[in-house]
């Protein structure tokens, strides 16, 4: 009989085992797999069961939360909805979210571990704490100017601090207001349509998504790799090219708009903007190395994040000599993001070295203590010290004696290089104008802001004007409230 007992009892205890083995598994091995199952709907329910936490520009919050009263209770709400929709993305009960509000949803819904009190202590209790802040690195007054600037032309703008990678301004138009997508009601999903359906595409983040030609802006590079590659022996040599130059292989012949540049120097085709003397000057330096120069400033990387995704800007390597030429001068395939074009003109600025560009500053908990933050990286070396150097007198030349003078501000130094870019079946397209630029103040060792634009519709007379007419006074502008400068007023 004792035996019998003794044998149930260890068997109970092996079942008891194995149930708290299970449970185990189930609540901590598993408790992932379980929590984001599409059939389990607390995740949801404790992501919106509390205030969303904010997000953060210039030390205040430009987002916010309403009480709905239902089952995924709080809404999230936006202040300057439009302004600031490249950056915060959309939270919404029906669509789920985008950008910011994606990256960082653990945060602002207050689920991350690191808000917790103690370690491990959300993993226990399976409790969110209060929504967390997202930090971000974007300059109130330079965003506003972005978006005053672009008056709701489809383009966008990019503005960057050189020796560190933040990211000052982000702004794209036709823009749309994230308020709309929030909750579940008949509404939301009629405003979803109509955004869908817009052909102006408000939610497109052209700054960060949206790759265009970049026309003349691109012969910042091509100067890089010919003077990286001693192609030349200053900037003030002439170049050899003929006007108008007949593409390699080809009966095609590039023309210019500009005068003189007929064996120009590059200082002086860099301000009038020759195509003859670039593409020329591509073709001589070659592919592998006009590749190797574009992916210096992060040309061909589908990695880069920042934290959303950002679109990889191309460069083609496989391409004959009279590609290359019409790629050395932003045509062909070559396709950049405005961010990448602000990369480009910050890697200029900061002495040939790349920093990764950045848009969180910190993580933080509801009371505002830290929990992470975003160092600087290094990114890439584009140029040698030197070339930059050289490209900085280059377009410092091009503000104030070449196609960029809109982009001039009195007493401050500015560099910049505007760009006309052709597209559509046999170019018919209304050119996309450009202006990338950086600008440092008389008292400052470094430039302060970098900035890239790019408008989608404007009118264009002839190559680079109207990146000159256009999109220059934007950079202006966008570089001033950087600097905290106020703005010239002068067209």
């Amino acid at each position: 009989m004792i035996r019998c007992i003794r044998r149930a009892s260890v068997f109970c205890l092996l079942l008891l085992a194995a149930l708290l083995v299970n449970t185990s598994r189930i609540q901590v091995f598993s408790a992932d797999d379980y929590a984001h199952n599409p059939a389990n709907r607390r995740l949801t329910l404790t992501r919106y069961a509390q205030p969303r936490g904010e997000i953060m520009v210039g030390g205040r919050s430009v987002t916010g939360s309403r009480d709905s009263g239902e089952a995924l209770r709080y809404e999230r709400t936006y202040t300057d909805g439009p302004l600031f929709a490249p950056v915060t993305g959309y939270a919404s009960q029906t669509y789920g979210t985008s950008l910011l509000e994606q990256t960082e949803d653990d945060v602002l819904s207050g689920i991350d571990h690191r808000l917790s009190p103690i370690p491990m202590w959300n993993e226990f209790t399976r409790k969110a704490q209060p929504g967390g802040r997202v930090v971000t690195t974007i300059k109130d007054e330079a965003q506003r100017a972005a978006y005053a600037g672009l008056g709701g032309r489809r383009g966008a703008v990019a503005a960057i601090e050189p020796s560190t990678g933040r990211i000052l301004a982000l702004a794209s138009t036709p823009s749309y207001d994230p308020g709309e997508l929030s909750g579940t009601g008949a509404q939301v999903i009629d405003a979803w349509r109509a955004l869908n359906r817009d052909k102006s595409e408000p939610m497109l983040n052209r700054a960060l998504r949206q790759t265009y030609p970049p026309g003349s802006a691109f012969k910042v590079v091509t100067a890089a790799a010919v003077l990286d590659a001693g192609v030349l022996p200053s900037i003030h040599s002439g170049t050899d090219t003929p006007d108008p130059y007949t593409l390699p292989g080809t009966r095609t012949r590039l023309t210019n708009e500009a005068r003189g540049c007929r064996d120009a120097s590059l200082l002086y085709a860099f301000a009038a903007s020759c195509n003859t003397v670039f593409g020329h000057l591509g073709a001589d330096v070659g592919l592998k190395r006009m590749a190797e120069a574009a992916e210096g400033f992060g040309f061909n990387d589908p990695s880069l994040h920042v934290p959303s995704a950002v679109a990889a800007s191309n460069f083609d390597t496989s391409m004959d000599k009279a590609q290359v030429a019409l790629s050395s001068i932003g045509q062909y395939d070559t396709r950049a993001t405005p961010l990448q074009m602000a990369m480009v003109a910050a890697a200029v600025a900061n002495d040939g070295f790349v920093q990764r560009p950045y848009l969180v500053d910190r993580l933080a908990k509801s009371d505002g203590s830290t929990v992470a933050k975003t160092d600087p990286e290094p990114y890439r070396q584009a140029m040698s010290p030197s070339t930059a150097v050289q490209l900085r007198e280059m377009m410092v030349a091009a503000v104030e004696a070449g196609t960029g003078g809109r982009a001039a501000i009195e007493g401050v130094e500015v560099g910049g290089k505007t760009g006309t870019a052709q597209h559509g079946v046999d170019n018919s397209g209304t050119p996309y104008a450009w202006f990338i630029s950086w600008a440092r103040k008389p008292d400052a060792m470094d430039p302060g802001v970098a900035v890239a634009v790019v408008i989608e519709d404007a009118e264009a007379d002839r190559a680079d004007i109207s990146g000159g007419g256009s999109a220059a006074p934007i950079a202006r502008d966008v570089m001033a409230a950087a600097l905290g400068l106020p703005l010239n007023g002068a067209e």
